[in-house]
């Protein structure tokens, strides 16, 4: 009998690379000429960034700066969802960006649909956020990997625990 191989789907940013990703942005901004005299700041609070500026100028050029680094530390950028710009105290502005953690449910029952309706030999089975994918054929879940990453989710995906 031939054995099952499998893997998971998920979506997960590395917290660690995010707080180094922030601290880099906090000395750029920290010794940049266009910041000076500024409140510029980002903190890492649970899964969110708040990010806090002057104006919406500012705080555009924060966002650059952010965005720079944590490509840099190889953070996807679809994990951040921004918030709306709101007033903070002293006439500074704040956003809040929530570090996506796992698939949300329309999008993983989508993904399981898909993969049913093109691979009569893979069966998938949604596990909370994550989506596991089996087949005794290596080579039809190598399909699969890459049939999910054609389609575009709104989410970062990677595909971990392959066996």
């Amino acid at each position: 009998m031939a054995k099952e191989s499998s893997f998971d789907v998920v979506s997960r940013a590395d917290i660690n690379e995010v707080r180094n990703a922030v601290n880099m942005a906090q000395k750029e901004i920290a010794t940049r000429y266009d910041f000076k005299k500024s409140v510029s700041s980002i903190t890492l609070e649970d899964d969110a960034l708040v990010l806090v500026s002057d104006d919406d100028g500012k705080l555009k050029q924060v966002v650059d700066v952010l965005e720079e680094k944590l490509v840099r530390r190889k953070v996807p950028l679809k994990a951040l969802q921004y918030g709306k710009i709101e007033e903070a105290l002293g006439g500074t502005v704040r956003q809040r960006v929530p570090i996506a953690q796992g698939i949300p449910d329309d999008k993983i029952k989508a993904m399981n649909k898909l993969l049913r309706q093109r691979f009569k030999k893979v069966k998938s089975q949604i596990q909370g956020d994550t989506l596991r994918v089996f087949s005794v054929s290596k080579d039809e879940l190598q399909d699969a990997m890459a049939a999910l990453r054609e389609e575009d989710w709104g989410v970062p995906l990677q595909f971990v625990n392959y066996r």
